[in-house]
Formats: structure tokens, C-alpha cells, sequence
């Protein structure tokens, strides 16, 4: 599907979520066949005729301006990931999409330096589609041991949505693993000709219902900073606040970490999960690189 559907799509989705009375649009007379605003009740928040939009929604006009687009994302109340999110849909079918080569990701030297420096807390480096590029011996002990997994299962959006283990891991899964695909059309966003993250995004679509409904509301999600609960099957409940540190000359690679409040139940647990040290998953040297292969196409 070429962008400038995509950008349409997008524009379409985020209409249709919201009411008018939420949006400020009022009430346009006739019943509402579809839920959401109209696109004449869009055109009107947001200062540009009916036809105008319907064009933009049509992927006929892709040459709006950087003010006409601030005044729509208005209208629609885009967040600022949504934003960013439609100017990225909008730049890749208006002009020559950005490079997408498929080579594999090697982590950058001075993420691997902070990976080595954070501790005994779970940490990861984290690439494009979320492939998981390395990680320390306590991330691999609180989620997966990802470098035993056959490669092209080396993404953490990929284990989240799919493996049972992560269903009970945590204990608000709708929500991340919602969060995690909303990620994931971002980067799909930034990045459409990418043939790993098409796969990636058909293996989901096949095996998750919950997947397909996500991917199909368009939504997009990115958060620097948050909490997760988790019920770990060795040392039980977690609360775990979590910082992803990102870095302006290389915005697709990540740097996450997880910690615990100092004093806290989960801090202990924390520290138990560490003094396990039993064989099998966890048991990596500090700083462990995973480096995903590229996925072949057709491959499960």
C-alpha cells in the first residue's frame, strides 16, 4: 500500500475517535452512520474547505503546508507522538522515502559503555522495530533470554504480543503490549520500506487478534519514562519504573533501563532475582550482545 493511502488512513483513524462534542465541532443535523467526526466538521476546526480535506484524506493533496497541518493535527487532537507520526506518513509520500537497507544493527559503542555501567538492573539495548540488541544478565532473568532464541525472535514487540510467558509476566499486558505495537508503527512509519519490519508486522497480524484490532486503529505510542507491574514466576510481584534514553545522533537505538524504588518490596525482589543464579535463561555475561539477524522473507 503506497504512503500516500497510508497518510489517508491515518488522517481517517483519528477522525473517527473522536466525538464531536469532545473535538468542540458542536452537532452537524442527521444521524451518524459511522462513529466520530465528519470530515466537513474537521474541515471547519480546522480552518480549510471540505474538499481540501477530502483530498488530504485521499491522499490527492500531499503538499500541505506546515500550517495547514498543525491546524488539522488540532482538529484531530493528535498527541505529539500522533503528530510526529503523520508528518512522518506525510514526508515519505510526498517526496523520496528514506533508505530503509536491512543490514543488522550493531550497538553503538557508547550505549554498550552505559549498558556495562548501570548495574545490577535490568537493562537492554533496543534497535529498530524494538529488536533487542543486547542486555545484561538481569534483563534476561526478568523477561527472556533472548539470546537463545532463534534470531529472527530476537524483537521485544515480537515476544511481548506472542509468547504466553509474557501474557503472565505482566500484569497490565493489554496496555503494553498495545503500547509496544503503537511503537512499532512509528518506526514502521519512519521506515515504510523496510522488509523486516513488514514481516515482523505479518507474523503479528497472523497470530494475534489483538494485533490486528490495534494495527488497525492506527495507533502510535512512544514513552520516555514509565511503570510496569510484573508477576515473576521466581520472586513474584514487581513494580518497576523504566527510562528509555534515547540519543539525537542515532534515534534508533535505545538504551532501557529498569529500577525499583530503593527500600521497596520490589527492590528486594530485584536483588533476590539477581542472587538466583541458576542455569539456563539469565545466565549471560554482563552486556551481552543479541544482534538480531534480518528475517527472510516467509520466515515464521
Amino acid at each position: 500500500m503506497g504512503q500516500s493511502a497510508e497518510f489517508g488512513k491515518f488522517l481517517k483513524a483519528m477522525r473517527s475517535r473522536l466525538s464531536p462534542e469532545v473535538a468542540g465541532a458542536g452537532t452537524t443535523p442527521g444521524a451518524r452512520r459511522v462513529p466520530g467526526l465528519r470530515r466537513e466538521e474537521v474541515a471547519r476546526l480546522a480552518g480549510v474547505s471540505t474538499d481540501y480535506y477530502v483530498r488530504l484524506e485521499q491522499g490527492r493533496n500531499i503538499h500541505p503546508s506546515r500550517t495547514v497541518l498543525d491546524a488539522v493535527s488540532r482538529a484531530l487532537r493528535l498527541d505529539s507522538s500522533e503528530h510526529a507520526h503523520m508528518l512522518d506518513l506525510l514526508e515519505n509520500c510526498a517526496g523520496t522515502p528514506r533508505p530503509s537497507g536491512s543490514t543488522v544493527q550493531g550497538v553503538r559503542p557508547a550505549l554498550r559503555h552505559l549498558l556495562d555501567a548501570v548495574g545490577d538492573v535490568p537493562a537492554m539495548v533496543l534497535g529498530r522495530r524494538s529488536d533487542v540488541l543486547a542486555g545484561n544478565r538481569m534483563a534476561f532473568l526478568l523477561f527472556a533470554d533472548f539470546p537463545a532464541l532463534p534470531a529472527a525472535e530476537r524483537n521485544l514487540t515480537r515476544w511481548l504480543i506472542l509468547d504466553p510467558a509474557a501474557r503472565d509476566l505482566f500484569r497490565d499486558w493489554k496496555t503494553v503490549a498495545a503500547e509496544a505495537a503503537g511503537a512499532l508503527r512509528l518506526d514502521v512509519g519512519r521506515h515504510p520500506n523496510d522488509p523486516q519490519a513488514s514481516q515482523l508486522v505479518g507474523e503479528l497480524a497472523v497470530h494475534s487478534e489483538h494485533f490486528r484490532q490495534w494495527w488497525a486503529g492506527h495507533r502510535v505510542a512512544t514513552r520516555a519514562a514509565g511503570t510496569v507491574r510484573l508477576h515473576h514466576p521466581a520472586v513474584g510481584d514487581l513494580e518497576l519504573n523504566f527510562e528509555n534514553l534515547a540519543f539525537p545522533d542515532d534515534p534508533d537505538q535505545t538504551l532501557r533501563v529498569y529500577s525499583a524504588r530503593p527500600g521497596s518490596p520490589s527492590s528486594d525482589a530485584l536483588a533476590l532475582l539477581g542472587s538466583l543464579g541458576a542455569p539456563g535463561a539469565g545466565q549471560q555475561q554482563e552486556g551481552t550482545d543479541v544482534v538480531a539477524a534480518p528475517r527472510e522473507a516467509g520466515e515464521a
